[in-house]
């Protein structure tokens, strides 16, 4: 009995060895395969920050060069000198901040309301509501233009923060996170004496911060690089957004330094890239929890 409890200790010993063997092999494999597919999706950024840092000369080199043969910094001063390039991101800085608040503010409201609160109706205007992401923006532009035109916000940067302060798909997904709540907590806030709105913000608002981060970054990161929009309502040269103004260093039919364009579209990305990065942790989270319940 005692050599056959060995003999199958060994036996099991061995056989975890090679299953942890394979479990390691099969790490390896897909480690390397994510690196690839990792290098593959970071490739075209490295060239752009690569290309920024050459001689305007060498931005067409066959073949193309993969590191710089000179780091030419100047590049990035000239888009300074060549655009008023601090004043397009203070712009494009102050339109999406006001919508993100806006835009928050007015959408956990609106998903308060749809998660927490009866109403005859509910769920059938809210399905109509949600119909508006069916709905393309360039199929909505020309209301939207004689309406602002109406209005007298033409030039100016309400004509983009007033129509993108509602967005249905914000509405939604802090609706669905707001589902998975249970009820209980508005029952025991309201037993205290706790008015709605004293629910909204002390109880509710705070448990989905998730929800309401992931929306904050694809506010800010989709107005901050619109390009449609201020190209209708905006026409003078100080009031564009970065996008827009941008279009200025390709020159005259496309003649502009190419090194010095992609140092500008760099230094465009540092600012939605911190963005990004203050709110990447609840990214996953949010996103998950929007699709929970329906």
């Amino acid at each position: 009995m005692n050599g056959e409890a060995k003999m199958a200790g060994v036996l099991t010993t061995r056989g975890i060895r090679i299953h942890t063997r394979r479990r390691t092999m099969r790490g390896y494999v897909l480690d390397g395969f994510l690196l690839l597919l990792s290098f593959l999706m970071l490739a075209p950024f490295l060239w752009m920050i690569s290309t920024s840092l050459r001689l305007p000369q060498d931005s067409f080199s066959l073949p193309p060069a993969i590191f710089p043969t000179a780091f030419n910094v100047e590049n990035y001063g000239q888009v300074f000198k060549q655009v008023p390039f601090t004043n397009f991101i203070l712009n494009s800085l102050e339109i999406s901040l006001i919508i993100v608040v806006g835009h928050i503010f007015i959408s956990s409201m609106a998903a308060f309301a749809f998660a927490r609160i009866t109403f005859p109706g509910r769920n059938l205007i809210f399905i109509i509501f949600l119909a508006g992401l069916m709905i393309p923006g360039q199929v909505t532009i020309i209301p939207q233009f004689i309406l602002i035109s109406k209005l007298g916000l033409v030039d100016t940067h309400w004509a983009l923060i007033l129509p993108a302060l509602i967005n249905p798909l914000g509405i939604f997904m802090i609706r669905q996170m707001m589902m998975t709540i249970s009820s209980t907590y508005d029952e025991a806030a309201y037993m205290d004496g706790a008015s709605r709105m004293w629910v909204f913000l002390r109880v509710i608002l705070p448990m989905v911060f998730p929800a309401v981060a992931v929306t904050s970054v694809m506010t800010f990161i989709g107005n901050w690089n619109d390009f449609f929009r201020p190209l209708i309502f905006l026409n003078t040269f100080e009031k564009m957004t970065l996008p827009l103004g941008m279009t200025v260093l390709n020159g005259t039919f496309g003649s502009g330094n190419l090194s010095a364009i992609l140092a500008g579209v760099t230094l465009s990305l540092i600012v939605p890239l911190l963005f990004y990065m203050f709110g990447q942790k609840y990214l996953v989270e949010g996103i998950t929890a929007g699709g929970l319940k329906i």
